[in-house]
């Protein structure tokens, strides 16, 4: 089997901790000028696309300026920055839990999506985490959902990235979740849930359907009171909104849910109250670069566990 030969560096630096956008050419030789497919690739319009030509920001291998005449290459990359537009700041810290040569565990706080997606690009964890810390290569080795909270993996050598998410993928990282819902005596815990979870694409919530199971959690009591309970999960798998959905079947859906048991309007931007009571609190692994073992701990707190009021009363 050939390999396939990787592409070129950037020529670009990031800009405010994201990467340049990189886009190959493909081998249909159907257009004239580079110009011509990128008005036909990429949504932005042709007067946006010739702006950004004639200000010399699309470039390629070498850091040369794209023109409008530019002749077509199949096979060639072109690199360009999107415009940043203004974010909501998150007016949240992002805690750095544990730092060396391989690898960076960060406590996220909830509202702050993990990479960039959508209109959350400049405000995630990445690229704050690579402009405070200047580590330009820095790459998560997995996700969380923009509003939960807790640890993820960064990891710091780019030639190391899949080794880390090979622990996920293949099951070898031991990752509990703490959540706050309400209480039902009726519910018989601790159990293991099993379901077959489907997220569909411009779809907001995820589904279960009958089927193969592909998700698997194990759901714990910790504590209870005052009509709500802190529960500790335990996913086997990682489908999207796993946990969120398994917890809304048992009929305790997790408090702060945008989603489930219902989908709710949008709030507006910088609107972070009632936060997703939903932590990723630990995660342990064997760190497949140094053979260390390792156990990490979120030193957040769920406050609707803390102070009801509070976070009721946003």
């Amino acid at each position: 089997m050939r390999r396939r030969t990787p592409p070129p560096p950037s020529p670009l630096p990031q800009l405010r901790g994201v990467d340049p956008v990189r886009v190959r050419l493909p081998a249909a030789d159907g257009w004239a000028t580079v110009r011509d497919h990128l008005v036909e690739r990429l949504a932005a319009g042709a007067a946006v696309i010739d702006g950004m030509l004639d200000a010399g920001r699309i470039v390629d291998a070498t850091g040369h300026p794209v023109t409008r005449g530019t002749p077509y290459a199949p096979g060639m990359y072109v690199w360009f920055h999107r415009e940043l537009a203004d974010e909501e700041t998150v007016p949240f810290p992002i805690e750095v839990v544990h730092r060396d040569e391989h690898l960076v565990i960060a406590d996220k706080p909830h509202f702050l999506a993990t990479t960039p997606r959508g209109s959350h690009v400049a405000e995630t964890a990445l690229a704050r985490l690579r402009r405070d810390l200047g580590v330009p290569t820095l790459s998560p080795a997995h996700r969380l959902d923009r509003l939960t909270a807790g640890l993820v993996l960064f990891t710091v050598r780019p030639e190391e990235r899949g080794a880390y998410q090979s622990l996920f993928r293949d099951r070898r990282v031991a990752k509990e979740y703490e959540a706050v819902a309400p209480y039902d005596p009726g519910l018989g815990l601790p159990r293991t849930v099993r379901s077959r979870i489907v997220k569909e694409r411009g779809v907001l919530a995820a589904r279960e359907v009958a089927g193969e199971p592909n998700a698997i959690s194990r759901i714990e009591l910790v504590e209870h009171r005052d009509g709500r309970a802190r529960y500790r999960l335990t996913p086997r798998t990682g489908q999207t909104h796993q946990l969120r959905v398994h917890m809304n079947a048992l009929g305790v859906p997790i408090l702060g849910d945008p989603l489930y048991p219902v989908v709710t309007a949008p709030v507006p931007p910088g609107d972070f109250r009632r936060p997703l009571q939903l932590l990723a609190r630990t995660l342990e692994f064997t760190d497949p670069m140094t053979g260390r073992r390792h156990r990490f701990v979120s030193s957040r707190a769920l406050e609707s566990w803390s102070s009801y009021d509070d976070w009721a009363s946003g």
